[in-house]
């Protein structure tokens, strides 16, 4: 049996992604800025793509900026709220301390640049609590940026709050949406969001094509100078084939959200049942506030890399947590964010089911699980010394 269970590092290409694509490459190849015929119908496909993706997420078309993914559009969203603050004399921004990558490394070249960064607590629960929000705010505060679900444990933070504090002291508020798109609900009006970044492989659209949402009055800085493309804040040719492949793919998940949330939120709930049973096994953020295909566990006496190895011999694809960090030996920033000491954030495994996963798998994947940390726990020292009583049980 073969099971993918990395849906949060990519997703495989939705069948409407790819029939949307095909005639952008095959026969409306032309480039969208030119005047002729061929050039005006790729520009139809681009400003129609726009315009479905602006209406998932309550947004008006214009205020939709295609760019290369997630990341590109975190820089582009920070840079510009900085940049903003820094002219208004504000240099404060708020996060958190389990963001991704693209935006805490974005914080920490801002700091050099003389911005002051505060990060919240995101608990054990891994939960930003809006009162120490509230708290954080200072009048030299420009901006405040919360992922909106976790890319390691999968936690849903309450965004509509966070936006409404930030929306009453004149604050912008920034949210990295990659892993709630097409999953959760989003709605940047009723959710009080003024900036929004979005990547289409995360919900069955292409790789290297995602958005930056910008509520109409938020002046964008550029990242890339060279065209008047997407209204000259992003210069370079669209890749129309990539922008239409990801607005039918989160049209498509968006028109089954409820249905896929459900059916994949009980397997979910299946597999932390089947998996906490292991013995000094902890389920790592809140069981409830979660995306509905996220399970991460970390388990004492054994190392998360291992386990993957042995998963992958039984058919079974898994991380031990963002694959943008996948090479490091350190242990995950998120997991040490919430608690978790080093030595058992290194024995951690992200499991992310799709809408295709069965109960079947649900179920194989549960035994393998408990099967591979068994085995490894066998011949771990670590387990020996804490079997013996030489050393003391964390979880």
């Amino acid at each position: 049996m073969m099971i993918y269970a990395d849906n949060a590092a990519t997703t495989k290409m939705s069948r409407a992604a790819i029939d949307a694509m095909l005639p952008c490459m095959e026969r409306d190849f032309g480039n969208p800025s030119s005047l002729y015929s061929i050039g005006q119908r790729a520009k139809e496909l681009l400003e129609q793509a726009r315009a479905d993706v602006a209406a998932v997420i309550g947004a008006a078309p214009r205020e939709i900026l295609f760019t290369s993914g997630g990341s590109e559009a975190d820089n582009q969203a920070l840079r510009s709220a900085a940049e903003l603050g820094r002219r208004s004399g504000k240099t404060h921004i708020i996060s958190t301390a389990f963001e991704h990558h693209a935006v805490l490394h974005t914080l920490k070249r801002l700091e050099k640049e003389g911005f002051e960064v505060t990060l919240l607590d995101v608990h054990e629960d891994g939960l930003v609590r809006p009162e120490e929000l509230q708290a954080a705010l200072r009048e030299d505060t420009c901006l405040v940026t919360v992922m909106f679900a976790n890319n390691e444990i999968g936690t849903v933070q309450p965004i509509r709050e966070l936006g409404a504090i930030c929306r009453a002291h004149g604050v912008l508020f920034h949210t990295d949406a990659v892993q709630a798109m097409g999953h959760l609900p989003i709605d940047v009006q009723a959710d009080n969001i003024d900036l929004l970044s979005a990547s289409a492989h995360k919900f069955h659209g292409p790789k290297g094509v995602g958005f930056l949402y910008a509520r109409k009055g938020v002046p964008l800085t550029n990242l890339i100078e060279g065209g008047a493309q997407e209204r000259g804040r992003r210069a370079g040719t669209e890749n129309v084939p990539a922008i239409v492949g990801m607005a039918a793919a989160l049209k498509e998940s968006a028109a089954n959200m409820q249905a896929n949330a459900e059916r994949m939120t009980k397997l979910r709930d299946r597999l932390i049942r089947g998996i906490g049973e292991i013995p000094h096994a902890a389920l790592n953020g809140d069981a409830a506030r979660r995306l509905p295909g996220n399970v991460n566990f970390c388990f004492e006496g054994i190392e998360g890399e291992s386990l993957l190895l042995l998963l992958d011999d039984r058919g079974i694809s898994a991380s031990s947590g963002s694959a943008c960090t996948s090479g490091s030996l350190d242990p995950s920033h998120v997991l040490l964010a919430i608690g978790r000491v080093h030595d058992v954030a290194h024995g951690s495994l992200r499991l992310s089911i799709g809408e295709d996963t069965t109960e079947e798998e649900a179920d194989y994947i549960i035994q393998n699980v408990k099967e591979a940390v068994e085995y490894l726990r066998s011949f771990s020292p670590v387990w020996r010394d804490l079997m013996s009583g030489k050393s003391s049980f964390i979880l």
